[in-house]
C-alpha cells in the first residue's frame, strides 16, 4: 500500500473540427477541452491508513487546457479530510465517488480509465462537470445496532458553492444521501437509497429566499419558504430540489460478481412516489474478482425517461391551446428533469450538466449563459467492456446508442406529446450513437502511453471522429 501517490498526464487531442465526440470529454469532471487541442494535469494525494481509528488525507489536481480556440487554467481538485471510525469530513474541492470503474491502475481514491457506466453508478453526481468547492460529511457503512450486521446504513451531508457565469450567480447546491444496504444472505445484498440536491439562494432577480439558518432548515428538509420567498417557492420549496431514488441488487459467486442497479430521478413530489415509473436508467453489471483478464468487466444499461409522471398538468393546461380538458388531466406530470421555472440554469455548473451526460445541455443564450437542458426524455442502450490486453494493459470500451426527444414543451422532431393523454400521440425522436475505446500501454515502471479513439454519429450531436494521445507518470511514496 501507498503512502503517497504523484502523476503528471500530457494529453493530445485532434479531431475534425468542431467540438470533440461525445464520450471524449464527457464524464470527465469537465477538464478537457472542448476541440482539438491539449491537456496538462499534475496530480498527488494521500492514502489514508485503514487500520487506524483516526486518519487523514489530502489531494490536488491542477491542469490547463488548450481547445476550441480558448485556454483554460483549471483546479480540478484541492481538498483535506479527516475521518474518525466511521465519521469523516472532508473540506475543499474533491471528486465524488464513482462504481462499475474500468479495470486498470488507480491513482489516489480515483481510477484513470473511469467507469463504465453512463452514470458511474450516480445518476446525479455523475463526475460530468467540474468540482465545487463546500465541504462532505461522511458516514461509511455502519451495522443497524440491533440486527445482527444484517443491516447497514451509509450516507452523506454537505453544502457546496457554484462557480462560473450562472443565471443565478453564486448559488448553494446541498446534497443529502443516505442508503441501507440489508444482507439477505452472506453473498446476496439489496440496497435502497436516497440522492437528493437543493439549488437555492445565489444573486439573481428570481431569488428571495435569503441565505438564513431558518431557511437552511427549511431547505433541508424540504419544506415551503416563508414570506420572503417567491411565489414558488413558498407553494412548494425552496429553489430547485430534486434527486435519485435508488435500488440495487448485488450477488457475490466463487470469483465473480453480479449487480442490478435500478435508479430513478424525480423533480418534484410525484417523482418522489414513484409516479414517474418506469423512468430510470437500469444497470446490469457482471465481474470477475481477477482483474488481469481480457475481459474483466461487462455492462448494459437501458435508460427510459419519457413518462415524467404523465404528459398532462393541470397547473400548466390552456384550454386555448390544448382544447378540453382531458377527463384523465389530474396528473401532476411534466416532471421536467434537471430543469427549473425559477433557478433557469438548472442541474448545470460552467456550462455541464453535472448529472446524467445523455441529458444535453441547452446551447448558450445571448448573454453566454446555458440555462438547463434541452433533451431529458429519451430511451438510450449503453454497453460497457474493460479488462486487461494482454493481460497488462487495462482499456475500456462504450458503445452508446440513444433515441432523444428533447423536453416535453419543445420536442426535437415530429407531433408533440405535452397536453395530450398519454401514448395518445405516436412521437418519434432523433437517433444518436457514441462510441469510445480508450486504453494505456505500461511502458516502464511509472510510465504509460495512453490513449482514445472516439466516434460520434446521429442527428443530435456533429457526426465526428477524434483521438487523444499522451503520456502519464506516476511516482509512489513507500509507507514506512
Amino acid at each position: 500500500m501507498n503512502d503517497f501517490v504523484a502523476s503528471i498526464l500530457l494529453l493530445g487531442a485532434l479531431n475534425g473540427g468542431g467540438s470533440l465526440p461525445f464520450w471524449a470529454v464527457s464524464n470527465n469532471f469537465g477538464v478537457m477541452p472542448q476541440g482539438s487541442g491539449g491537456l496538462a494535469l499534475v496530480q498527488a494525494y494521500s492514502l489514508p491508513t485503514s487500520d487506524k481509528a483516526f486518519t487523514w488525507e489530502w489531494g490536488t489536481s491542477l491542469g490547463a487546457n488548450v481547445g476550441a480556440g480558448t485556454s483554460t487554467l483549471l483546479v480540478d481538485e484541492l481538498y483535506a479530510g479527516v475521518s474518525w471510525k466511521n465519521l469523516g469530513l472532508d473540506l475543499g474541492m474533491k471528486h465524488f465517488d464513482r462504481d462499475y470503474l474500468a479495470s486498470g491502475s488507480s491513482l489516489g481514491h480515483d481510477n484513470t480509465l473511469g467507469s463504465l457506466s453512463s452514470t458511474g453508478g450516480h445518476l446525479i453526481w455523475t463526475g460530468n462537470a467540474r468540482t465545487m468547492p463546500g465541504y462532505t460529511l461522511t458516514l461509511s457503512p455502519l451495522a443497524v445496532p440491533f440486527t445482527g450486521r444484517h443491516v447497514w446504513i451509509r450516507g452523506s451531508f454537505g453544502d457546496y458553492q457554484t462557480m462560473g457565469n450562472r443565471f443565478i450567480d453564486a448559488a448553494l447546491i446541498h446534497s443529502t444521501k443516505a442508503f441501507f444496504t440489508f444482507n439477505i444472505t452472506p453473498r446476496l445484498d439489496f440496497e435502497v437509497g436516497l440522492d437528493h440536491y437543493a439549488i437555492w439562494g445565489g444573486r439573481g432577480e428570481n431569488v428571495k429566499a435569503r441565505v438564513t439558518l431558518g431557511n437552511y432548515y427549511r431547505m433541508v428538509i424540504g419544506k415551503n419558504a416563508g414570506a420572503d420567498g417567491t411565489g414558488c417557492d413558498r407553494a412548494n420549496v425552496i429553489g430547485d430540489q430534486g434527486g435519485a431514488e435508488m435500488l440495487k441488487l448485488s450477488y457475490r459467486g466463487d470469483g465473480y460478481r453480479i449487480a442490478f442497479q435500478h435508479e430513478i430521478p424525480y423533480n418534484d413530489g410525484s417523482g418522489m412516489m414513484m409516479k414517474n415509473f418506469p423512468d430510470g436508467v437500469n444497470t446490469l453489471c457482471f465481474s470477475f474478482d481477477d482483474k488481469d483478464k481480457w475481459v474483466t468487466d461487462i455492462l448494459y444499461e437501458y435508460s427510459y425517461t419519457m413518462y415524467q409522471s404523465g404528459s398532462l398538468n393541470t397547473e400548466m393546461y390552456d384550454e386555448h391551446i390544448y382544447g378540453p380538458v382531458p377527463p384523465e388531466a389530474d396528473t401532476q406530470g411534466g416532471d421536467d428533469y434537471f430543469n427549473n421555472i425559477e433557478v433557469l440554469d438548472g442541474w448545470i455548473h460552467m456550462d455541464r450538466v453535472i448529472g446524467y451526460p445523455l441529458f444535453f445541455p441547452k446551447d448558450r443564450n445571448a448573454d453566454g449563459l446555458v440555462l438547463g437542458v434541452k433533451n431529458n426524455r429519451l430511451k438510450a442502450h449503453h454497453f460497457g467492456l474493460t479488462g486487461k490486453l494482454f493481460r497488462k494493459a487495462p482499456y475500456k470500451l462504450m458503445l452508446t446508442y440513444s433515441m432523444s426527444h428533447g423536453i416535453y414543451q419543445k420536442q426535437f422532431t415530429g407531433e408533440q406529446q405535452w397536453q395530450h393523454p398519454w401514448k395518445s400521440v405516436k412521437e418519434t425522436g432523433l437517433p444518436q450513437f457514441s462510441a469510445a475505446f480508450v486504453g494505456e500501454i505500461p511502458v516502464v515502471k511509472g510510465l504509460a502511453f495512453t490513449y482514445g479513439l472516439y466516434a460520434n454519429k446521429g442527428k443530435v450531436l456533429d457526426d465526428q471522429f477524434g483521438a487523444t494521445a499522451g503520456l502519464r507518470w506516476t511516482i509512489c511514496s513507500p509507507r514506512e
